[in-house]
């Protein structure tokens, strides 16, 4: 069973920047196709941002240019998502997700993992 931990959420003024990180806890020789999501009170989870096992990136239409997601190339199935220029609209749970096809992760299909949830909170 592979666990996911995030961390790096928190607070922030409108136009600042986040980090976030996301790591499998056990050890495989398996290389995800890994993603971020993010869900909003009141709101359906969205796909951010994916990133195949091969180091492709991927990102809904409404972070390109703000959000850039990269593959640690010096451990295995850990993602980060660097957040710049960020908007009160960002405000979410952010989740770390991973799969061995990068399909289910664009696609939010059936995904093997998750996380717990990081919060992002942007103030205006």
């Amino acid at each position: 069973q592979v666990q996911l931990a995030e961390s790096g959420g928190g607070s922030v003024q409108a136009g600042g920047s986040l980090r976030l990180s996301c790591a499998a806890s056990v050890r495989t020789s398996v290389d995800y196709a890994m993603g971020w999501f993010r869900q909003a009170p009141g709101k359906e989870r969205e796909f951010v941002a994916g990133v195949s096992a091969g180091g492709k990136t991927y990102y809904h239409d409404s972070v390109k240019g703000r959000f850039t997601a990269s593959r640690d190339n010096n451990a295995k199935n850990t993602v980060y998502l660097q957040m710049n220029s960020l908007k009160p609209e960002d405000t979410a749970a952010y989740y770390c997700a991973a799969d061995g096809t990068i399909f289910n992760i664009l696609t939010m299909g059936r995904i093997d993992y998750w996380g717990q949830g990081t919060q992002v909170t942007v103030s205006s």
